[in-house]
């Protein structure tokens, strides 16, 4: 079988499930950007023309490396609102949260704040591009209106689902502003959000900052207000984003960096740091995809127990990424036979982008609304599609993370970085929630067992677990799998279930960036399961 070449750039790059967002990254590279700016614009823009997996009203996390230095992270989480107690709920007759409407809606939306302060970090990095140049181009599609995308369309076509559609479609907004003559959209449609590209465009002059405590925050507090939500005026006010100290991962010939809890970024590097003690062997063999797939459920089994809101850790989640603690999950691990399955599953759609600079300042970056849509309320005011990551919550009192206000719900997201001995940096990740740590796993392992970026995001992956409008927590596998293979996972126990699809979305939509020392090129690649690209200056 021929290599996979992967698209190499002369000193900087890239990577976006839509490929205006990575036109609108390019752009700001070639106007002299560096890649914390170019990330900035291609989350603008890649919030209106991929509403389904991500927005303004949601959530965000930040892996900044610098050449040869620091390694950052931010934690762009909102918390849950003033008046998002269990007694809301209760009193409703509700014994869990919601997944849809305005209950649902019931965290502060961090991502813009996220996106101010990491124009702070590109400013101490030599930035000089003001948001007005950086908002510019999404304000522009909004306003002009941006065709829907194939990844949208098909998850309308798919027939999956059907009471979460019945649930969006009463959202507040949501038929007016995603519906195409009162029809769900099909692709090439071209829709404009009008609102929204004010809102950006008033940010743009006003400051990131007007989200929080300024006219916007005001017209935000009341729209919430109308519909029912529970995140007050003052709970905008009082949210900040916070730079946090990354997690790390030491294996060999590499350092593997990720985001603390609430994000589960401890999930990834423990996939990581057990299957390392498991001698997988050669990439794609049965052994070597069995030791993976059971890698995750142990790491899974430490998320669920730890993965909180930070106020509620009780001690540091680096510890669990120790030698012994890694080794002891690994000699758990049965080469013969399966573990049991399922746990609870985590359903989300999400966008995971990566830029990489001339100077080698390199970003992993992840955004999101949780579910597709969110909650599917959209506040007409601003045209604010807003998040439902706090249908993570548990009502019950005793509960690991119990709803409280203030409290952060669990994330799903995740954006890591590496950076190996031989002075390459690799920027990569997924969209997914549960999917995403497996998916990382799969595309970094393959890479560092030398395939090509495109090598690894093109080959076939698998998920363990349930998805969105799924009851199934089989192990699912695209069918490009060879059938032996298949077979060999069926006899250690794995209750394997093959999808039609050769790529499939719901096997995540992940990209890939190498920034690599010898020459200062970068290969960079996204995935051909989404409507992605990969450009370069």
């Amino acid at each position: 079988m021929p290599r996979l070449d992967t698209p190499t750039f002369p000193t900087a790059a890239v990577a976006a499930p839509h490929a205006a967002a990575a036109e609108a990254g390019r752009a700001i590279l070639i106007e002299g950007g560096n890649a914390v700016e170019a990330m900035i614009a291609m989350a603008a823009t890649i919030a209106v023309v991929y509403p389904h997996m991500n927005g303004i009203g949601g959530d965000a996390f930040w892996c900044v490396a610098e050449p040869g230095g620091r390694v950052h992270a931010i934690d762009a989480a909102g918390f849950a609102g003033a008046h998002a107690t269990p007694a809301l709920y209760h009193d409703r007759g509700l014994d869990a949260v919601p997944a849809r409407g305005p209950l649902a809606a019931l965290t502060v939306p961090g991502a813009v704040d996220g996106w101010r302060l990491a124009g702070e970090l590109a400013r101490a990095r030599g930035g000089r591009l003001p948001f007005a140049t950086l908002l510019s181009d999404a304000i522009r599609r909004a306003r002009e209106g941006v065709p829907v995308s194939g990844s949208e369309a098909r998850l309308w076509a798919s027939g999956k689902g059907p009471n979460e559609r019945a649930a969006l479609e009463h959202a507040p907004g949501f038929r007016e502003t995603y519906f195409v003559d009162g029809a769900p959209p099909e692709a090439g449609a071209v829709r404009r959000f009008p609102a929204l590209a004010d809102t950006l465009a008033y940010l743009a002059e006003a400051g990131l900052r007007d989200f929080y405590a300024g006219d916007v925050a005001r017209e935000i507090a009341s729209g919430l207000e109308r519909i029912g939500a529970p995140v007050t005026r003052a709970d905008l006010r009082r949210y900040e984003a916070r730079v946090v100290r990354p997690l790390a991962l030491k294996l060999p010939g590499v350092e593997i960096f990720n985001l603390p809890p609430p994000s589960q970024g401890l999930a990834s590097l423990a996939i990581l740091g057990i299957a390392e003690r498991l001698s997988l062997g050669r990439p794609d063999t049965v052994s070597w995809h069995h030791g993976l797939v059971e890698s995750v459920k142990r790491a899974f089994a430490i998320r669920d127990r730890v993965v909180l809101d930070p106020a509620l850790l009780d001690g540091d989640p680096q510890d669990l990424l120790a030698d012994a603690i890694l080794a002891r999950e690994a000699a758990a691990i049965s080469t013969r036979r399966a573990a049991p399955w399922p746990r609870a599953g985590g359903e989300a759609d999400t966008i995971w982008m990566g830029a990489i600079d001339r100077d080698g300042l390199a970003v992993s970056f992840i955004q999101s609304l949780y579910w597709e849509y969110g909650s599917g309320c959209v506040l007409p005011g601003t045209g604010i599609g807003l998040q439902n990551r706090g249908a993570a919550f548990s009502l019950a009192h005793d509960a690991a993370n119990p709803l409280a206000p203030g409290r952060k719900p669990f994330h799903t997201l995740n954006p890591p970085i590496a950076r190996f001995a031989d002075g390459r940096v690799v920027a990569w990740g997924c969209m997914g929630g549960d999917g995403q740590p497996q998916t990382q796993a799969q595309v970094f392992s393959r890479y560092r067992a030398g395939a090509s970026p495109a090598e690894a995001i093109d080959a076939p992956r698998w998920l363990l677990g349930r998805t969105w409008g799924e009851t199934s927590t089989a192990l699912k596998l695209e069918s490009r799998f060879d059938e032996s293979l298949i077979a060999g996972l069926d006899r250690l126990g794995h209750r394997v279930e093959v999808l039609d699809a050769p790529y499939s979305d719901t096997l995540g939509h992940a990209g890939l960036l190498v920034k690599r020392p010898r020459d200062g090129r970068v290969e960079a690649t996204h995935d051909p399961r989404s409507d992605g690209a990969a450009l370069g200056s």
